[in-house]
């Protein structure tokens, strides 16, 4: 990982390809990376890093399907049942919360980028400009709704009782000490609601669907913050199958490839950080999340 730091998750809203395998490609567990077909699942199939890494992989005698997803509660549980071999599409945040709430244990084998989050609004050009009592947008999934929360704060629009952590909600907003009122909506619903808001933190990969450029933001996280760790977005796969070489490999090829790394950065509309995390910081880092959400879960 470039230790450089800033925060989370680059997810998109895009169709549902239907007739998964019911079964694990033959990759999993190890294989002849030349006749496996690995599966890998992803939320923005479209985005040209995919095309880049599908021709990187081929040249290296890896055949890759990239299977696409609509929303972030769909390729954790395909990868554990074993309809696909590995996913990237999350943070550590949020695939520690899958594991806790599910009790599996899918993990970490490499990093990819780190994103901003952004708060836009077409109603107004700057978080100065936003009335008091104005309703702001949230993602409503409990990772995203965290950071969100952190950059509404950083922005002086609300108070955070507990100061701010990656287990914030909507009710920890310390409403008499905040400039404006805070609503929970699902991901992709926050760019079309604009109108009908003050402003919304927007997740990455909604940006340019919702017709917005990444310039527009009138706040995000700060990227340097010592704390990003747990924002990475990472390829995860079962723990069984953390070792497998041809898994490893195409972790390689993605963060070493030149024409797959620079559509990364452009599908992100130059925003994406890549990154080349050491797994045991992924892992130690996922363990910790992993404690932190069981105590905070009670």
């Amino acid at each position: 990982m470039s230790h450089r730091t800033k925060l989370i998750t680059a997810l998109a809203a895009v169709p549902l390809l239907v007739g998964l395998a019911a079964c694990a490609s033959p990759a999993s567990g190890g294989g002849d990376a030349a006749n496996d077909v690995v599966k890998i699942g992803v939320v923005g199939a479209g985005d040209s890093q995919w095309a880049a890494f599908e021709e990187a992989a081929a040249d290296e005698g890896i055949t890759i399907e990239v299977v696409d997803f609509s929303d972030y509660a769909q390729p954790n549980p395909a990868t554990t049942e074993g309809e696909l071999d590995l996913n990237q599409f999350q943070h550590i945040v949020y695939l520690a919360d899958y594991n806790v709430s599910s009790g599996e244990d899918l993990t970490p084998i490499g990093s990819t980028a780190i994103y901003p989050l952004g708060l836009y609004s077409t109603k107004y050009d700057s978080v100065k400009d936003i009335p008091k009592g104005e309703t702001v947008a949230v993602p409503n999934d409990a990772s995203n709704q965290a950071r969100a929360l952190l950059v509404l704060q950083s922005a002086g629009l609300i108070e955070l009782k507990s100061g701010g952590t990656i287990f914030s909600d909507l009710a920890d907003i310390d409403e008499s000490a905040s400039k404006v009122k805070v609503t929970a909506l699902e991901a992709s619903l926050t760019p079309t609601s604009l109108p009908d808001l003050a402003a919304a933190v927007i997740n990455n990969d909604f940006v340019e669907d919702a017709g917005l450029s990444f310039a527009d933001a009138i706040a995000q996280d700060d990227p340097s913050d010592p704390n990003a760790l747990p924002y990475v977005n990472v390829f995860a796969t079962r723990a069984e199958d953390k070792d497998n070489e041809t898994y490893l490999k195409l972790v390689e090829i993605f963060q070493s490839d030149a024409a797959v790394q620079a559509a990364l950065v452009e599908d992100s509309g130059d925003t994406a950080v890549p990154v080349q995390t050491p797994v045991a910081d992924l892992v130690d880092s996922l363990t910790k999340v992993e404690a932190d959400t069981k105590a905070a879960k009670g």
